[in-house]
């Protein structure tokens, strides 16, 4: 669709009267044959509300929806949930999935144990409790106790445990709690042999670690509390500040941040021999500047390392006054250098660990530095000393993905897990010093991985660009296209989607579904070039790329584009909805997650700004707010076009991606749609962006999820 015609379109919408109570039809059951009964869609009231941006009016008749503290809105999410759960509690085989969610999540998940003083801490959740537990012992393999148990911080179990800092000797924690899955987080100090708490309750902390200076305090960063809701308004200037135990919060210390020195997300942090303090600051998701105090100088002050937003830089460690930095300046794909803390500007810094073609990472554990390599999207790991000689490489089960090379300087072994597709994540330990592995931890899982098969291909985008994707699947499954497929990207934010092991895929696989996951642009899976080649006017890239890989799918016999099922989280919400409304008949079902999907306004919520330097902004230039109208899925849902079935999901309590995007394209699409295909959205309440969400929670999602998929396809997993 032209610019052009967009902008007709937006304002033949605005001036209408068509009500969003349309009547709606669905998908014939796959139990009875009969449709299922779907109440009509709530009727969404429209405004005449219309921005101009650059001279052009832009029709917004739902920018109500916004107002998460109306009464109206609340209404309306009331009325929408009651029609999507009448019409999933109709779906026959629903309860089945449910179970077999249940019976598959139920076994013992653990994390790799961390020594803190004298106790080895780590987590645990016996299978279906909503938070894992966490435990500590005296000797790493020594009887357990239980430490602290985020299912008694609320009876819901909406409250999760954020975040734990202990201090070097291991006397105090720090932990973060969140509520009802906001950001929005409070700190609570503990003495770790009485279980006492320590001083009073940090509130209204947003983005933050928790980094301690000895015993006596902690940097922490946070905002101020904006005006309005606390859940959608503009969150801009992040604030480092310390805290000193004992004393009111209203005393903390303000060390950066604020309006003498702007910055949208600020982060401080302690060197592990308690020599210096680093402070990173930004403006955006990529690019930040580098500050450092040496609390050992004459006059202790934070001095720039790096200046600027155009690099990626973060110290590593530090050892006898010398910072080792790990950054993409002049390294696209990522090097390490070290450098003098007294001489520490960039002229100085000398390589430790070269760039390669391959995209590295850099952790210390012991004396030494290990560097894992992205190699083909698969994690291949090499051992240095501080002084950059290759000691060797580290042998690792299969491939897959291996993370966790990280301990203190003082320690000998370090814990590391590995997973892959069908490798559920297991813990080794290593011995730093001679490089050997031992098996510490395993799950154990009704399931075999002989049964499946993981393969990965590569398959040319639209531009000829190579593309790997991994594709997983049971032995033996014929590939004559009559596969339920579940293909998942995200491509963005340089993030890397890595091969791991996921309780809720082995569902969908086990009842003869094909699980596909692309490695698309915009993310991090070959450096810079490949998050680059999917930002601002490049994102189309990463739909055509997301759009080959189903095509290949297709093309290849493993389904068709009537049984494929699309879908991605947050950005990669975006992903789903840009594609379902570029080419509405791709896939059989969407489901955009938590999504970016007003492209023209997502900078004015929260912390949303700092995306820019991925999207651009409707404020940035004509041209960069025309390619943004060009693909933004609530500005594209077309009148009259049967879109696939889709059940967008969100979340009342998601002030990273505020639910009012989700609200406005549900809205857009029950107005517009034509055909058979339902269009419902799910409004988790009590819930955010994802993290911290109950083990009961989860798998309601993801029941809802494949008895969606399945029923809309025609399809019964459960027949006999």
């Amino acid at each position: 669709m032209s610019f052009g015609a967009v902008i007709q379109a937006q304002a033949q919408s605005a001036s209408a009267s068509a009500s969003a109570s349309a009547s709606a039809q669905t998908t014939v059951s796959a139990e009875t044959g009969e449709r299922p009964r779907l109440l009509p869609y709530p009727e969404t009231r429209k405004s005449d509300h219309v921005d101009v941006y650059f001279g052009h009016e832009v029709a917004d008749p739902y920018r109500w929806l916004e107002d998460d503290l109306s009464d109206e809105t609340k209404a309306w999410v009331q009325a929408q949930n009651e029609v999507t759960f009448d019409f999933l509690d109709q779906i026959p085989f629903r309860t089945q999935i449910r179970e077999q969610l249940t019976a598959d999540w139920n076994y013992v998940r653990e994390s790799a144990p961390v020594r803190h003083g004298e106790w080895y801490y780590f987590s645990r959740n016996d299978g279906l409790q909503n938070h894992a537990v966490v435990f500590r012992k005296r000797g790493v393999r020594g009887d357990a106790e239980v430490f602290l148990d985020p299912n008694t911080f609320s009876e819901d179990g909406t409250t999760s445990l954020a975040g734990m800092s202990f201090t070097r000797d291991g006397s105090l924690l720090a932990y973060s709690i969140s509520e009802g899955g906001s950001d929005w987080r409070k700190i609570i100090v503990i003495n770790t042999e009485t279980m006492e708490a320590v001083g009073d309750t940090l509130v209204d902390v947003k983005f933050s670690g928790i980094s301690w200076k000895g015993t006596e305090g902690f940097y922490y960063s946070s905002y101020d509390k904006p005006d309005g809701s606390q859940l959608s308004a503009m969150t801009d200037l992040h604030k480092l500040y310390y805290h000193q135990i004992g004393t009111p919060q209203s005393d903390d210390k303000l060390v950066f941040g604020g309006e003498v020195t702007p910055r949208r997300y600020i982060f401080g942090g302690v060197s592990e021999d308690q020599r210096f303090l680093i402070v990173s600051a930004s403006v955006s998701t990529s690019g930040n500047e580098l500050y450092v105090m040496d609390f050992e100088a004459d006059e202790p002050a934070l001095r720039p390392v790096l200046s600027g937003f155009e690099n990626d830089v973060s110290v590593i460690t530090t050892n006898n006054g010398y910072l080792y930095i790990y950054t993409n300046r002049g390294a696209p794909n990522y090097r390490l250098v070290r450098v003098n803390a007294a001489a520490s500007q960039p002229e100085n810094w000398t390589d430790v660990i070269p760039e390669t073609e391959h995209v590295l990472s850099v952790s210390r554990a012991g004396n030494y530095l290990f560097a894992s390599y992205l190699v083909d999207v698969q994690t291949q790991v090499k051992q240095y000393t501080l002084d950059g000689e290759h000691v060797r490489n580290v042998e690792l089960p299969t491939a897959g993905t291996a993370g966790g090379f990280s301990a203190r300087s003082h320690e000998t072994t370090l814990f590391y897990t590995f997973t892959s597709f069908t490798y559920p994540a297991t813990i080794f330990a290593y011995d730093i010093q001679n490089g050997t592995s031992e098996l510490y931890w395993t799950p154990e899982i009704d399931f075999n991985p002989e049964d499946f098969v993981t393969e990965q291909v590569f398959y040319e985008s639209k531009d000829g660009t190579r593309i790997p994707m991994f594709i997983t699947y049971k032995k033996g499954l014929e590939l004559d296209g009559s596969n339920p497929t579940y293909l998942y990207a995200y491509g963005g934010f340089n993030v890397s989607l890595r091969p791991s092991f996921s309780i809720a895929h082995l569902t969908w696989l086990r009842n003869g579904g094909i699980y596909a996951q692309p490695n698309i642009r915009g993310g991090g899976e070959y450096g810079e070039r490949w998050h680059h080649a999917g930002i601002q006017k490049n994102r189309q890239n990463v739909f055509d790329d997301f759009i080959a890989a189903g095509n290949f799918l297709v093309e290849q016999g493993y389904t068709s584009h009537e049984l494929m099922a699309i879908a991605g989280g947050s950005n990669g919400g975006l992903l789903v909805g840009a594609v379902m409304t570029q080419q509405p008949d791709f896939a059989a079902v969407a489901f955009p997650a938590v999504g970016v999907l007003d492209m023209l306004r997502y900078h004015t919520f929260t912390a949303g700004a700092g995306w820019a330097f991925d999207y651009g902004t409707s404020e940035q230039s004509e041209e960069m707010f025309k390619y943004l109208l060009g693909y933004s899925p609530v500005h594209n849902v077309r009148e009259g076009v049967r879109y696939p079935s889709t059940m967008i999901t969100t979340a009342d309590h998601d002030d990273r991606v505020v639910p009012a995007h989700s609200f406005k394209f549900a809205a857009e699409l029950q107005a517009k749609h034509a055909g058979e295909n339902p269009v419902l959205i799910r409004i988790e309440t009590r819930a955010g962006h994802g993290a911290g969400r109950s083990t009961e929670s989860v798998i309601s999602e993801w029941t809802d999820r494949y008895a969606f998929a399945w029923y809309v396809m025609g399809l019964n997993p459960f027949a006999e």
